[in-house]
């Protein structure tokens, strides 16, 4: 059974920084793409940054220079360090994995499993 559960979620002003965390169980980082997604009220679910099983990674345009995506193996954790925030980047977070990787991989309905997900509001 799979289970992502993501933590460090919080309240920041503009320009802080927050790290969420992604602890997996049922997944094993190291044959799965991982992913972070976001959804502010009233948008649709968009895709922030993925890693695929090589450790390569892939930002949105609006995080770029910003946002990092990592994972640890040994530990099946995925992380988003998130510097410099803006406060359109108040949103749900949520950590998503799915066994194949994929071009489209900013769709959230390309992927099949997904954790329950972090608040992160920004204020200005």
């Amino acid at each position: 059974q799979v289970q992502l559960v993501e933590s460090g979620g919080g309240s920041v002003q503009a320009g802080g920084s927050l790290r969420l965390s992604c602890a997996a169980s049922g997944v094993t980082h190291s044959r799965y793409c991982m992913g972070w997604f976001r959804q502010a009220p009233g948008k649709e679910r968009e895709g922030v940054a993925r890693i695929v099983r090589d450790g390569a990674t892939t930002y949105a345009d609006s995080v770029k220079g910003r946002f990092t995506i990592s994972k640890d193996n040994a530990k099946n954790t995925l992380y988003l360090q998130m510097n410099s925030l803006k406060p359109e980047d108040t949103a749900m977070y949520y950590c998503a994995a799915n066994l194949d990787c994929f071009s489209r991989w900013s769709n959230y309905r390309y992927w099949e499993y997904w954790g329950q997900g972090t608040q992160v509001t920004v204020s200005s």
